[in-house]
């Protein structure tokens, strides 16, 4: 720089010392070096392939903080030729008399609205923001997680910066969690971490953590806390292996101590990945995954395979179930005597049998709610899960409880089907019956007609009262005594609530 910069003035005619320092002092500063035509492309390829490999995968969204406007229109402009330029905007205040290159990109308050509410959606474009100081406080977009900066800052501005990025984020619908933001620094920023911020250090060390740190970190806990879960697969995850998966945790403590480890260790994962720092850990991390796979579909109350995971960790796992894991079978199709017998063929172990037959008759009744019958049997079912995992119930003593209930439901509804009868009919003729009510068969077709009349009767307080006040004349014009029909009544609409509102 020094000898082309002589030569410019040799050029130009500048011999006085003084003329000269002016120039250098204006045209060899920082601005200038981050702006550099060979830097400028460099960087933003680097961003570009860290930008898809790290951010893009999770669905977040990332801010280009740029040393001023000028260096705004410079990375704009060099990620075009990377990215289609959907991905990225520049968003910055511009002047009256800013020169051409910098009008480029002025933007109407318009579009810039427009822009700052698509940048807060998933899935929308812009993914990429550039700035150099609008935006970088108060604007509240959680969906931001990744931040390049190529700005020094110090102090409250530098805080504000990370805090942007720092937001905890949460979307069910497109299974997204972030509970922290990444800031990679091109400036050195956070080598002198505690000179750009004047803060108490221990303040700041629970703010920003290095990256190196958190390596160490995952190493640790995949050398100290990974083994005694990875010890548990001894086969490749055949049925042996997932039943002894599932019994191990029946312990409710010590399957939320395994999920806090996996989740710390998950989370750690998806912060360093794909770096290669990974690569000794890829396995045994897949494995550790899949561990956690089979419990949480064990024992969740509803499964959602593909939520149970962050996505790098997702994408992972499904690279590896195919061939090291056997999940086990979530359902049996019908609860009937041949599932029994298919039950007692299986080859999978008796825990594993026990958490797919409540699986399959929770599911069979969300797929019949008009069923009083399979509701309450789910209610049983869910009954005899919480002793075996509270270890009050032995496996075999759970499981024989489980199919005597599906053979006692079989048997209902050979007798059900005998007499022409839906469930709610039926359900209703046998209560009656067993409270002594006089011609039960024609009151029971009464009171299931009234229910049928009222199908919001559950969720409405008006159907509520007109359908009891219709099962009560239902049953008064066969019974004279008030007092049983009312004890009656009463009796069947807990029941009936239990089951439908449980």
């Amino acid at each position: 720089m020094e000898k082309e910069f002589l030569g410019l003035a040799a050029t130009e005619g500048i011999a006085d010392i003084e003329e000269l320092n002016k120039i250098l002092e204006r045209a060899v500063n920082l601005k200038n070096f981050l702006k550099g035509k060979d830097r400028v492309p460099k960087v933003v390829r680097f961003l570009a392939d860290h930008f898809r490999q790290n951010v893009e995968p999770l669905g977040y969204k990332a801010f280009l903080v740029a040393v001023d406007r000028e260096a705004c229109a410079f990375y704009k402009e060099a990620l075009d030729r990377i990215l289609p330029p959907e991905y990225s905007e520049v968003v910055f205040t511009g002047n009256y008399n800013d020169p051409k290159h910098l009008k480029k990109w002025h933007l109407d308050e318009k579009k810039e609205k427009q822009i700052r509410k698509n940048f807060t959606k998933v899935g929308e474009w812009p993914k990429i923001l550039i700035v150099t100081e609008k935006l970088l406080t108060g604007f509240d977009a959680p969906i931001l997680y990744a931040m390049y900066l190529d700005k020094p800052m110090r102090d409250h501005t530098l805080l504000q910066a990370i805090a942007r990025v720092n937001r905890p984020y949460e979307n069910e619908t497109a299974e997204m969690v972030k509970p922290h933001g990444f800031v990679l620094d091109f400036v050195g920023i956070f080598d002198k971490l505690e000179k750009a911020l004047a803060f108490d250090s221990d303040e700041i060390n629970a703010i920003v953590k290095d990256l190196a740190l958190l390596k160490q970190l995952f190493k640790a806990k995949m050398e100290t806390k990974a083994p005694a879960y990875l010890a548990l697969v001894m086969r490749k995850f055949d049925d042996k292996d997932v039943d002894n998966l599932i019994e191990h945790f029946r312990d409710k403590e010590r399957r939320k101590e395994f999920f806090k480890e996996y989740k710390e260790i998950e989370m750690l994962y998806e912060i360093i990945s794909p770096d290669a720092f990974l690569r000794p850990f890829i396995a045994n991390y897949a494995t550790l995954s899949s561990i956690y796979a089979v419990v949480r579909n064990a024992y969740a109350k509803k499964v959602y395979v593909d939520k149970a995971f962050q996505r790098k960790t997702n994408v992972l796992v499904q690279q590896h179930i195919g061939t090291m894991l056997s999940q086990p079978s979530a359902e049996y199709a019908v609860l009937d005597n041949a599932t029994l017998e298919t039950i007692k063929k299986r080859r999978e172990g008796d825990a594993t049998k026990v958490i797919n037959l409540v699986k399959a008759i929770a599911k069979t009744a969300e797929e019949n709610s008009d069923d009083p019958f399979l509701v309450a049997l789910a209610e049983r079912a869910r009954a005899v899960q919480e002793s075996f995992e509270d270890r009050q119930t032995a496996t075999a003593e759970a499981l024989a409880e489980l199919l005597k209930e599906i053979e006692k439901n079989d048997q209902r509804k050979k007798e059900q089907t005998a007499k022409g009868l839906d469930a709610m009919t039926y359900f209703v003729l046998c209560k009656l019956t067993d409270d002594g009510i006089p011609n039960p068969e024609i009151a029971s077709r009464k009171v299931a007609a009234a229910f049928a009349k009222h199908p919001n009767w559950r969720c409405s307080e008006a159907e509520l009262r007109e359908v009891r006040k219709q099962v009560t004349f239902a049953l008064i014009a066969e019974v004279e005594d008030i007092a049983k029909v009312t004890a009656t009544v009463e009796a069947l609409f807990t029941l009936l609530h239990k089951s439908f509102w449980r």
